[in-house]
C-alpha cells in the first residue's frame, strides 16, 4: 500500500500534541515527531479522498504542511525497527514478538503493531493501561477504536469474561485477530470491522474507548445506553484542554466522574453509570 508523508513544522512538546490530536480526526494511521517537525502518514487512497478538508483546515490555523508520496515500503519492517518493549506501572510489559519474554510482571502483552494504533509507546494508550491495572475488571467488556487489541487482551488476563474489539480500520482489524491469537485470548476476545452502529441491542459492563475528542463526544450516548447499569465507561484520546467538554458530556448523559488521570499534556477519564 503506498503512502503520503506529511511535514508539518512545529515547536517541540506540547504543539505537536495538539496537532496530532487535531489530525487525528482524519485517516492518519502513524504520527512521527522529529526535531522541530511533525510527520504523519497516510494511504495515498484516504488522502485523495480526504485532502481537501485537511488542507483547508491546517490553512485556517495556520499551519504549514508538506505532502509527500512515498515508495512503497515495507511497513512492517519499519514499525520493528521503532518497536521498544515497554513497561508500565513497573507491572506490564508490552513486548513485539521479535522481543524476549522478561520475568518479573504480572502481566506481558505481546503486540505485532504493524500500521494499527496501540503499542502502549503513546500517553493515551499507556493511561488507559495504567487505568485497567488499578480497576477492577470482570463481566462483558467492550474495546471500541481497539487498535492493536492491547487494551482488549489486558481486560481479559485482568478478569473479563468476554470482550467485544471494533476499529473502523481494516488493518486494525485483522492486526488485533492476529494479536488476539498470538496471546491465546481469541475465545474470549471477538474482532469486528465497523462503528458505533454495531452497538445497537449490545450490553457491557465496562467500555473502554481511546479515540479522539470529536468521536468520542459524538458516540458517547451510544457508550452510555450499551453500558449497564455501575458500568465503567474509560476513555482517552484527549488533551486536558478537552476534559472540561468531555466532562459536560457525561454529566448531561448521567455519568459520574470517578478519576483523571494525566501524562505529558494528555488525559484519561473514569465514568460509571449510577
Amino acid at each position: 500500500m503506498q503512502y503520503i508523508e506529511m511535514s508539518l513544522p512545529v515547536q517541540a512538546g506540547e504543539p505537536a500534541e495538539i496537532l496530532t490530536a487535531q489530525l487525528s480526526d482524519w485517516s492518519f494511521d502513524s504520527f512521527r515527531e522529529e526535531e522541530g517537525c511533525l510527520k504523519a502518514y497516510m494511504p495515498v487512497r484516504a488522502y485523495v479522498e480526504e485532502k481537501a478538508e485537511i488542507e483547508r483546515f491546517l490553512q485556517e490555523i495556520g499551519q504549514p504542511f508538506s505532502v509527500e508520496t512515498m515508495p512503497d515500503t515495507n511497513w512492517n519492517a519499519v514499525w520493528e525497527s521503532h518497536f521498544e518493549p515497554i513497561i508500565v506501572d513497573g507491572r506490564c510489559l508490552i513486548r513485539a514478538p521479535f522481543h524476549e519474554s522478561q520475568p518479573g510482571f504480572e502481566y506481558e502483552i505481546e503486540i505485532m503493531p504493524k500500521m494499527s494504533f496501540g503499542t502502549g509507546h503513546h500517553a493515551t494508550t499507556c493511561l488507559m493501561v495504567s487505568q485497567l491495572l488499578d480497576m477492577p475488571v470482570s463481566g462483558n467488556g467492550l474495546d471500541m477504536g481497539s487498535g492493536t487489541g492491547v487494551l482488549a487482551i489486558l481486560a481479559v488476563k485482568r478478569g473479563a469474561s468476554h470482550v467485544d474489539a471494533i476499529d473502523i480500520d481494516s488493518w486494525a482489524y485483522e492486526n488485533c485477530r492476529e494479536n488476539i491469537a498470538a496471546n491465546g485470548v481469541s475465545a474470549q476476545i471477538t474482532p469486528y470491522l465497523g462503528d458505533a452502529s454495531l452497538l445497537e441491542g449490545k450490553h457491557y459492563d465496562f467500555i473502554l474507548a481511546n479515540i479522539n475528542r470529536n468521536i468520542l463526544l459524538r458516540d458517547m450516548e451510544a457508550y452510555v445506553q450499551s453500558l449497564n447499569p455501575q458500568g465503567v465507561l474509560l476513555v482517552s484520546g484527549i488533551l486536558e484542554q478537552d476534559i472540561p467538554s468531555i466532562a459536560a458530556r457525561a454529566t448531561s448523559l448521567g455519568l459520574e466522574r470517578v478519576e483523571d488521570r494525566r501524562r505529558d499534556g494528555w488525559v484519561s477519564m473514569r465514568f460509571v453509570k449510577p
